[in-house]
């Protein structure tokens, strides 16, 4: 790790605990691992937001085991009514577990869905969330999150998601084309996945959020 990235790690760190979310650092996965299975208990009832970086790290296998009742949407053969009352139910789970589109250095989450039952579940409902996030989704400030999500997060996963959008294609959200690109201007497809706009800053229930910071590059 450069000395750099520490000091952004640092300062990352101060200012979510300054804004009321609890900050854990994991050099690597397994210690990611291992932080998860601390932060809830077993038979919790347990959701989470579809996520790569959930998969990357091994987190999604732990959440899903038997060891807690987890709330599963990708069963195979659920209808989309059955999908929607999973989305219902996670409002009153334990633990919500998630990543993050951006970590601010001044202590942000911010986020951008489609469906948005993710961001819905981050702001309200579960008693308890966890958000695991590679160092790579660090940026300055709000300007460089909603360019990251413009560039780096949506894209890819409207190719992973099979969706036809400009972004997927191009590679980049179609308002870039401007020299000074609104926060919420995007394609009109039906397939658009950038539908509402989250910044998580000063919370007033404290340490409902935990944010583990992984020394590791992972998602979109």
């Amino acid at each position: 790790m450069t000395e750099e990235l520490k000091n952004r790690i640092e300062k990352t760190m101060q200012n979510l605990k300054r804004n009321k979310m609890e900050p854990y650092f994991a050099e690597n996965s397994e210690e990611a691992r291992a932080l998860v299975k601390k932060l809830i208990n077993k038979g919790d009832v347990v959701s989470c937001g579809g996520s790569e970086t959930l998969k990357q790290t091994g987190v999604y296998d732990i959440i899903s085991s038997t060891d807690y009742n987890f709330l599963d949407r990708s069963v195979p053969g659920l209808t989309r009514e059955q999908i929607e009352d999973v989305y219902r139910r996670t409002f009153s789970a334990d633990v919500f577990v998630t990543s993050t589109n951006a970590l601010t250095e001044n202590g942000e989450l911010y986020n951008v869905d489609g469906n948005s039952n993710r961001v819905a579940a981050i702001l309200y409902g579960p008693k308890s969330v966890v958000v695991v996030c590679g160092v790579n989704k660090i940026v300055k400030n709000i300007e460089e999150a909603i360019y990251r999500v413009k560039t780096k997060a949506a894209p890819p996963n409207t190719i992973r998601l099979g969706i036809d959008t400009y972004c997927a294609k191009k590679g980049q959200c179609v308002s870039l084309e401007k020299d000074d690109p609104e926060l919420c201007e995007g394609c009109h497809g039906d397939g658009r996945i950038c539908c509402n706009y989250v910044v998580c800053a000063q919370q007033r229930h404290v340490n409902r959020i935990k944010v583990i910071i992984v020394n590791e590059e992972l998602g979109y």
